[in-house]
This record gives C-alpha cells, structure tokens and sequence, in this order.
C-alpha cells in the first residue's frame, strides 16, 4: 500500500487517494476554487475499512488546505463529522 496521492484537473476537480497496487481503495473527492476547498464526498473500501485510511486523507485534506492558506468546506458526512467532533482542530481552517 502507498501513501496518499492527489490529483486535480484543469477545473479544480480532483481527489486524495490511496492505492493498493493499482487499486484505489481510498478516496475523498474534493473541489479546489481560488481560495478554499470543498470535500464532497469520502469512501473506503470495504476491504481496507478499520485501517484508518479516511484519517490518512482527511490527514493530507488538511494539511494541503493549510499550506496553501485555503478555507474548507466540508460536505462529506465524514469530514463535517470529524469538523464537529474536533472542531478545534479545524477552526483555523472553516469556512465562514
């Protein structure tokens, strides 16, 4: 298994990623525009649940959305979950 990846088009469409071989079996799809970033949509799966892996992405998510000094927006149920259990992890980082 491979660390995270990420990759984006021209559009700002993209995803954070994790493969096993060339299986992606990890995935939090994203949007970037000018200065934030939205996270629609988190899947794992089923055969690589419980390992951690949606907290490996949300790990990069949040790291890629602090380095470039972005705003999230967090549609994925995941990540709006995460946002309200912890949400003085990502109070730097939230949308207004």
């Amino acid at each position: 298994m491979e660390n995270v990846q990420f990759t984006k088009d021209e559009k700002g469409n993209g995803s954070f990623f994790i493969l096993d071989g060339d299986k992606k079996i990890a995935e939090m799809v994203i949007h970037e525009g000018t200065n934030h970033l939205t996270v629609y949509h988190t899947e794992v799966q089923p055969e690589a649940e419980g390992k951690g892996l949606a907290k490996e992405l949300l790990n990069a998510m949040v790291s890629y959305v602090r380095e470039r000094h972005y705003k999230l927006i967090p549609l994925c149920v995941y990540v709006a979950a995460q946002v309200k259990r912890h949400p003085e992890d990502f109070a730097d980082i939230l949308q207004a």
